[in-house]
């Protein structure tokens, strides 16, 4: 028997690059930003009227252009991640469906996200700023995007390699029910979006401890596997 590695980005590190980034775009927006002299208003969330939103985003474009183009980078990292993780399960000896859903999941995250950051960076353009009559609708674009766009396909894919790696033992157990119940959350969150506004809180609710389980799994997946003969290559 000989050990096997591999060869990949390291996933760690990637999820970690993919949260700072992110972050560091959210702290131009929001309250993390008081730190660094970000005072309020900060960004309206999507029970604010209309003359709120543009109000922000023709008073803030510089704050808004710096979030937008972070989390647009942000998004890089993120799809190398999805395409790593997946790659490594299929070398750890996964044949279940579980890393494909996962891929789909991951890539339409990186899609949807990214598709919402373009237009949140669209929104600070000179002349689309002073247009009030289509900000409204350029923010609930950006918003259904990077809102539910963003949960629901995150919770596949973190529900296709918690679910995967569980079975084969791959990944600790608190790493694996960590991952099932962000799954259960981004997959229940679309239902705001039709009968129950208040289950906004369960987009966060997937997105910031989904950083932790990005990291977490991200480190803990193996890297190597053990197989028989001299002369195999990874």
């Amino acid at each position: 028997m000989q050990t096997i590695h591999h060869r990949g980005p390291n996933l760690g590190a990637l999820a970690i690059t993919y949260t700072v980034l992110f972050i560091a775009g959210l702290c131009a927006v929001s309250g993390f930003g008081i730190p660094f002299g970000v005072k309020p208003p900060w960004f309206p969330g999507p029970w604010e009227p209309a003359s709120v939103i543009t109000a922000y985003f023709q008073g803030h474009p510089t704050q808004v252009l710096i979030c937008a183009s972070l989390q647009f980078g942000a998004m890089i990292p993120l799809g190398i991640y999805v395409a790593t993780v997946v790659s490594r399960l299929r070398f750890l000896g996964v044949s279940a469906a579980g890393p494909y859903i996962a891929l789909f999941g991951g890539f339409l995250t990186v899609f949807s996200s990214s598709t919402s950051h373009l237009v949140m960076w669209t929104m600070t353009r000179p002349d689309i700023a002073h247009t009030p009559s289509i900000l409204p609708s350029l923010y609930f674009l950006a918003y259904v995007f990077g809102g539910p766009g963003f949960s629901v396909p995150m919770g596949l894919l973190i529900a296709g390699v918690s679910v995967a790696a569980g079975f084969r033992r791959l990944l600790p157990k608190w790493i694996v029910v960590l991952g099932l119940v962000l799954a259960a959350a981004g997959e229940l969150s679309w239902l705001h979006l039709l009968l129950f506004p208040k289950l906004l809180f369960l987009i966060p609710l997937t997105r910031f401890p989904g950083f932790i389980w990005l990291i977490a799994t991200g480190f803990a997946l193996p890297v190597a596997r053990r197989v028989p003969g001299e002369s195999a290559e990874g």
